[in-house]
């Protein structure tokens, strides 16, 4: 495993991980749980970079049930769903802790917002270099290349690291003297 990036710190038998474990992928994602035959098998959970996890059930690697809780802490629902839906778009900080006084923007749900480095994105999940379509954590560290949709969709919603105005421009105007 170690030739290609992961690591396992757990039980085994017969050479091959099974009991409890925790496996941990090049990404930096850990699945912390039971393992059998060397994959997620019972109950377990993965540990995202971002802050985020999925507990779940696992048969054969496969898994059956579970849920996704965001990093801020919002649960995701497949059924009843009010978050983001169109007619509340505020943050779920901002539904938890209220709206920020008039003037004061909050532009992500982490307040402050991250820092972007120039010339790149913020894509959720780490920052993108449109220049060389590589996606790093926000540790730096790579998470993948952009295909040619993902860069489109990167450029076109994501929060970037520069400024950019955009809409009406007024006429300049000068003063005659009399």
């Amino acid at each position: 495993m170690d030739f290609m990036g992961s690591s396992y710190d757990g039980d085994y038998k017969n050479g091959r991980m099974e009991g409890m474990g925790e496996y941990t992928i090049p990404t930096h994602t850990r699945y912390v749980g039971e393992m059998k035959d060397g994959m997620f098998h019972g109950k377990g959970e993965l540990h995202f970079p971002n802050g985020s996890k999925f507990e779940g059930t696992w048969e054969k690697g496969i898994s059956k049930q579970g849920k996704y809780t965001f990093s801020d802490g919002l649960e995701y629902k497949e059924t009843d769903w009010d978050y983001c839906d169109g007619t509340d778009r505020r943050f779920y900080s901002e539904r938890c802790n209220g709206l920020k006084p008039a003037g004061e923007s909050q532009l992500t749900d982490r307040d402050p917002p991250r820092l972007i480095p120039d010339g790149c994105y913020d894509s959720g999940d780490g920052f993108y270099d449109p220049n060389t379509r590589i996606v790093k954590d926000y540790d730096g560290n790579f998470l993948r290349n952009a295909d040619d949709q993902e860069h489109e969709w990167i450029v076109r919603t994501c929060r970037k690291s520069w400024d950019e105005f955009i809409g009406h421009y007024p006429r300049s105007s000068t003063l005659e003297e009399k």
